[in-house]
């Protein structure tokens, strides 16, 4: 027998509010199989499976195009990189697509819209990403987020037009990993310096300390061994 399931227990199972449910109902989305004697919603678990089928379906059609420029300055280059998209999905007879478009850098994990891109690809939402050049996705490692798209069902698509990857950017980008290594390198030599400090610092003491000892023995020594008088 079927199991049979409240409008509570079936939220739960299909991971939604109850209020979403009681939307669905409205909607024709998802309308229970039954009532209750008090007008309560009854939904079987075949229902909710089948219906997970087909929502899990549905979230899998998001065609995303993913464009990105490093400042302001180049706002010109971010629209040229959708208009570039844009005539690719017009002539594959892509129509239903959308723009995640932002101004960080290359090198910047923690972008928003880039964040929000990923979350949407780990959870499978997301059948195709379009990109201009490989570096509009991340400056380096692109490899290692390539192979997560594949993992998680998500066809990647390139364009590679050099013209839409500027030059300019990359200088950006390298002039900020020379200052994060010039960084971490003067924060090296400062601390070279202050620990060659404090060992000699420690070695002073030491040379002091023992000598302190030395001296001290000595003082000991002479006051432990009074000289001897003869009697007349």
């Amino acid at each position: 027998m079927d199991k049979t399931f409240n409008i509570s227990n079936a939220a739960k199972f299909l991971g939604f509010k109850v209020q979403t449910l009681q939307k669905w109902d409205k909607e024709g989305k998802l309308k229970p199989t039954s009532r209750t004697i008090t007008n309560r919603r009854v939904y079987t678990g075949s229902q909710l499976l089948e219906f997970l089928q087909i929502k899990t379906a549905d979230k899998r059609i998001r065609v995303i195009a993913y464009c990105r420029v490093s400042s302001q300055a180049q706002k010109a280059d971010l629209k040229n990189q959708q208009q570039t998209i844009q005539q690719f999905c017009a002539q594959q007879g892509y129509m239903n697509y959308e723009f995640f478009c932002e101004v960080g850098g290359g090198l910047n994990f923690g972008r928003p819209k880039f964040l929000e891109l990923m979350d949407s690809i780990e959870k499978h939402e997301v059948k195709m990403l379009i990109i201009a050049h490989k570096d509009r996705l991340v400056r380096f490692g692109f490899e290692w987020f390539e192979r997560f798209l594949k993992l998680h069902g998500c066809e990647l698509t390139i364009l590679e037009d050099e013209k839409l990857s500027p030059e300019q950017e990359m200088v950006q980008d390298l002039v900020t990993i020379m200052d994060c290594f010039s960084s971490r390198l003067h924060r090296l030599r400062n601390y070279k310096k202050a620990l060659k400090e404090a060992l000699k610092n420690d070695n002073e003491s030491f040379f002091i300390n023992n000598e302190n000892l030395s001296i001290n023995n000595e003082s000991y020594g002479a006051g432990s061994h009074p000289r001897r008088t003869r009697r007349p």
